[in-house]
């Protein structure tokens, strides 16, 4: 596959948003009802129904048999494999692998670190140093913390707390980069601040000290485009309901890093990836959704490979949601008393998603969000699975989260900002 950080990106090309939200029955279904709760969970488009809705209907079988339905799950599997490495050009769809979700997949990758550490492994007896930040969902710290009981030693990245919420600076890793570093672990987006993170510098800064880097990509994922070789990673997990798909996850393990690692499989499953990640049997019917939901956005970019038609897609899809992160930040700062934890410069949109985190002064996070959620608005409140990060905000009671995605309009945050001067006085 070609390197899409060294080819032009073709100019975004206006979405046609009518004719995107009808690609998605929630959003008929649902009439006036507003999801800005995406953050937890996307909406699916036809297409992806129909591809679940196929496999369960015509081939919900095991694979591996002589049958030509069996032979038919093989296959969507290759191609959904094909599918995903395109979506976050992979060098190959060897180096894809499938399973529950990205939690799963941390965890799985985790243990196997842990079980080396303090070895004679690649990465030497002495590294046994773990990164993690306090920016991150819950899920890319407890499953490192677990491997204090194994020899680990964590080492906290803190995040800048400011007028920006709270922020990950890659150049804070310098003082704790050492000769003991095994991994550096962190999110390309914070799932309750919409702010990003130079993950590129990051792993810069890694490798330079001879770490290696792993990344969730699950809020990014739906945003902008991944490319784990421009990120130059060497794991990243995501979860495909955040990115308009069923509920599965994804791996992508740089060949070299994880085929050396002890995973666990059954002694008769090869000891390379992909098979060594697959443990057991996964939704085949959710990965045939997949499948169908990367085809899905690959519609809205232009290009002569797959990849370069979906960064193309996704750099569109990232224009568009930073005219909603204007909206959504112009429409909350007409409220008295109301602080949003990230990003808010306009100039420098670039550096967020449309994910707005907010608190009230005098009202609580729980109450607004009931409050909206009776107007027809759904977002969530309270901890959003980053406890650390609201505990260093200062935010006890939690906060609010309004997440929004491509299929949103600004007419959606017009009604929203609405509800929220109502709701809070």
């Amino acid at each position: 596959m070609s390197d899409p950080s060294q080819s032009p990106v073709p100019s975004p090309q206006p979405l046609d948003l009518e004719a995107i939200r009808r690609r998605f029955p929630a959003l008929a279904a649902a009439e006036r009802f507003v999801f800005f709760d995406n953050a937890a969970g996307a909406q699916v488009p036809s297409t992806v129904l129909a591809a679940v809705a196929d496999h369960l209907l015509m081939r919900n079988v095991q694979r591996g048999g002589p049958y030509r339905q069996s032979r038919e799950v093989d296959a969507m599997i290759g191609r959904a494999r094909e599918s995903v490495a395109a979506f976050v050009n992979a060098r190959g769809a060897d180096e894809i692998a499938f399973g529950l979700n990205a939690t799963s997949f941390i965890r799985s990758i985790s243990l196997a670190i842990g079980q080396e550490l303090g070895s004679s492994g690649p990465a030497g007896s002495s590294r046994t140093e773990i990164i993690v930040s306090d920016l991150d969902h819950e899920s890319n710290i407890a499953t490192w913390l677990a491997l204090e009981r194994a020899g680990a030693r964590i080492v906290w990245w803190h995040a800048r707390v400011g007028e920006d919420g709270a922020r990950l600076h890659p150049a804070d890793l310098g003082p704790l980069l050492t000769d003991r570093t095994r991994l550096v672990a962190c999110t390309l987006a914070s799932n309750a601040t919409g702010s990003l993170v130079d993950v590129a510098e990051v792993a810069r800064r890694a490798h330079a000290a001879g770490a290696e880097v792993f990344l969730d990509a699950v809020h990014y994922s739906p945003h902008l485009p991944i490319d784990v070789q421009a990120f130059d990673c060497d794991y990243l997990v995501c979860s495909g309901y955040k990115v308009f798909a069923p509920h599965m996850g994804f791996a992508w393990c740089r060949r070299e890093a994880i085929n050396r690692l002890p995973t666990f499989r059954e002694d008769f499953i090869p000891d390379v990836t992909p098979d060594k990640l697959e443990a057991g049997t996964y939704a085949y019917e959710n990965v045939a959704g997949m499948d169908a939901a990367v085809a899905y956005l690959e519609q809205f970019g232009n290009g002569p490979t797959r990849s370069e038609r979906i960064r193309a897609a996704m750099t569109a899809i990232a224009a568009y949601e930073r005219t909603l992160s204007a909206a959504l930040l112009d429409e909350v700062s007409t409220v008295s008393g109301l602080t949003v934890h990230g990003v808010t410069d306009r100039a420098r949109l670039h550096e967020r998603v449309p994910t707005v985190c907010f608190s009230v002064a005098g009202h609580s996070a729980a109450a607004i969000a009931e409050g909206l959620a009776a107007r027809s608005i759904g977002v969530r409140s309270g901890h959003m699975y980053s406890p650390r990060l609201m505990a260093r905000l200062g935010l006890h009671g939690g906060a609010v989260r309004a997440s929004l995605v491509h299929y949103n309009t600004a007419a959606e945050v017009a009604r929203f900002g609405a509800a929220l001067r109502e709701v809070v006085g």
